[in-house]
């Protein structure tokens, strides 16, 4: 069975190769004067930025319930899973497409292009392994479900963004490699301009989509389907119940809260019926270890007898 809760390796796995990276890039942009490489560079800045973002968010969700928040500060993941989109799309999308535009406007020759080349290919492998942590923490929860529409249906915002972010550094740098590569051939430095555009355009893409995905989690979304899914066959199978009338889930954070509305069997006493809906709560959280709350609401249909 899998839960929502997940390790802080991709994290850390990231914060690590991005570190790396953004230092190479930045001193191989200076020395060659690539538009594209600088580029890269912010995207890899912006990157280590984000991640920290995201280990922060995860320790404020840690944090007890009190007066104020009642159900803990599971969601404020989510908030710092925002903020890191607007990071992305901003410092990382948008400085890159002005950058490229002030460098199709005054374009430079490239020196030292074998620098460039080489620091691109460290970087290509540094965030393979970036990615190979996230995906391996993906596997896991994920089964069999194929990795876009694990994307969309997911609840975990960290990794999420973690996924997203390396995607979009692999792409990048291909689209940095290229560039540099096609203006080596030609001779021509408006193919490293273009390249900065083009980098920026894919980190702001991938920001827009990183940010339809946290924004339904911060308004309330419910379990992923399946999880949904399972959790109402298991009430219906309960002996206790005849029939769930309304199921509610929703996502908070790494936690779950459940809200049932549902006909029991008849019980020979009013303290029966409170031990009936007992176990079945009691049976859902055990199965379902990520379910902090659980209200359970006895009722019957409209119009039923």
């Amino acid at each position: 069975m899998a839960t929502q809760d997940t390790s802080n390796k991709p994290i850390f796995y990231a914060l690590g190769a991005n570190g790396g990276i953004a230092a190479a890039k930045f001193a191989a942009a200076l020395y060659t004067g690539s538009g594209a490489m600088l580029a890269e560079a912010i995207h890899s800045l912006a990157d280590c930025t984000n991640q920290l973002f995201l280990l922060r968010g995860l320790k404020e969700a840690k944090k007890p319930p009190d007066e104020s928040h009642p159900m803990g500060y599971g969601r404020v993941v989510y908030f710092w899973a925002m903020m890191v989109a607007l990071l992305l799309f901003f410092l990382g999308g948008a400085f890159s497409v002005m950058q490229g535009i002030e460098h199709l406007r005054d374009p430079e020759p490239l020196s030292n292009v074998h620098v460039a080349l080489g620091v691109l290919g460290v970087s290509v492998a540094l965030e393979s392994f970036s990615l190979y942590g996230a995906m391996k923490e993906i596997r896991k929860t994920s089964g069999d479900k194929p990795f876009f529409r694990w994307f969309r249906e997911t609840r975990q915002s960290e990794l999420l963004v973690v996924a997203g972010e390396d995607i979009a550094a692999l792409c990048g740098l291909s689209l940095a490699f290229i560039a540099v590569l096609l203006t080596v051939v030609t001779g021509n430095p408006i193919w490293d301009a273009c390249g900065t555009i083009a980098v920026g355009v894919l980190l702001m893409v991938v920001a827009i989509f990183i940010t339809h995905e946290v924004k339904g989690m911060i308004t309330g979304e419910s379990a992923a389907p399946e999880v949904h899914a399972a959790i109402k066959a298991h009430i219906l199978a309960r002996p206790e119940v005849d029939h769930v009338i309304h199921l509610i889930t929703v996502q908070w954070g790494s936690q779950l809260m459940v809200a049932v509305q549902a006909r029991m069997h008849a019980q020979p006493s009013d303290h029966a019926l409170v031990e009936a809906i007992n176990t079945v709560e009691e049976t859902i959280q055990q199965r379902w270890p990520t379910v902090k709350w659980c209200f359970f609401e006895p009722d019957f249909e409209p119009g039923a007898d």
